[in-house]
């Protein structure tokens, strides 16, 4: 009887035992797990860094605008276009070209893609067909990315008569956005306001191409900077849609 009763408690406190040495085990493998977890995620820290830093410099390579396209026939509207020649953005320079800018879906192009749905607008096309003339200019500090847009917009735009591009500077720009203007209408407004220097900013805003070049063309008899291919300040020549340097006056 006492053999049975000892053999019984021995058992109950090797089981005893048993048990406190699982749960140390237990206790030292968790500890181990966390302490590993922890100077895993430490060692995350600087390649998550690394990765963070990577996304935002491409962030802001692919949304930096490194060229834009003026085009003016009114509305006027620029599409600014990244070192990748994808459109990040467009902006109107007058009612019409606010109108015309919040209608487009251009963002993230190819830049002749953007021209196109341009010129393929129902007012736009409206415009071209009865006349209007439109001009297209290049502006960038990249000269092989703004003579590659140029060479582009050209093609995009030689089935029209009254089509013009140009290359221009980007201190022109900037001058032109002072006055509240897109480059192609500043342009056309530095030519009108040597003929007759009343001619203010204001009032060519929201002036067509078409009727600006028929001011000029009143007072100078027929002749344009803005259509014979001379471009004021750059020293680029222009190109109209159906030629090289075709004269207003030959239209």
């Amino acid at each position: 009887m006492n053999d049975r009763l000892k053999s019984a408690l021995d058992q109950v406190q090797a089981e005893e035992e048993l048990k406190q040495k699982t749960k140390e085990y237990v206790f030292r493998k968790t500890n181990g797990y966390k302490r590993a977890k922890k100077a895993g995620f430490r060692a995350f820290l600087p390649a998550a860094a690394c990765m963070l830093l990577l996304f935002l410099g491409g962030y802001w390579l692919y949304f930096t605008p490194t060229a834009e396209i003026s085009m003016d026939i009114n509305p006027s509207i620029e599409l600014a276009v990244n070192r990748f020649d994808r459109v990040v953005s467009v902006e109107g320079w007058n009612d019409d070209g606010n109108e015309l800018a919040s209608s487009l879906n251009v963002r993230n192009l190819g830049y002749s893609e953007a021209v196109n749905q341009v010129l393929e607008n129902e007012k736009v096309a409206t415009l071209l067909s009865n006349d209007g003339v439109l001009t297209v200019t290049v502006v960038g500090d990249d000269k092989d990315q703004t003579e590659k847009i140029l060479s582009d917009v050209r093609a995009c735009t030689a089935g029209e008569r009254n089509a013009y591009c140009y290359l221009a500077k980007p201190e022109e720009v900037e001058e032109a956005h002072e006055l509240g203007l897109s480059y192609g209408k500043y342009r056309a407004f530095l030519e009108l306001q040597e003929l007759d220097p009343s001619v203010t900013a204001e009032e060519i805003r929201d002036m067509s191409m078409r009727e600006i070049l028929d001011l000029i063309q009143s007072l100078t008899g027929g002749e344009s900077s803005v259509s014979d291919g001379t471009e004021i300040g750059s020293g680029q020549d222009g190109n109209g849609g159906n030629g090289k340097g075709r004269g207003w006056k030959n239209r």
